[in-house]
């Protein structure tokens, strides 16, 4: 190892550690955003019943049905 070596910190890096420290809710806000989309319970009974219902989908999506 180099006697003037310093560690590597990307541009990317960087900002996101200036955007936290300027912005320390940042983590909190993200968390509940995330937890406003994404992070919700399951209703299994609902979702096989939608998946039981389902419809096949023509070969051609545009073509009527005409007999």
């Amino acid at each position: 190892m180099p006697l003037f070596w310093k560690p590597y910190k990307s541009d990317t890096s960087a900002f996101i550690d200036s955007l936290k420290a300027a912005k320390p809710s940042l983590e909190q806000e993200q968390r509940d955003g995330r937890a406003l989309l994404w992070d919700k319970q399951i209703d299994r009974q609902a979702q096989s019943d939608f998946k039981a219902a389902r419809v096949a989908q023509q070969p051609y999506v545009y073509q009527t049905k005409g007999e």
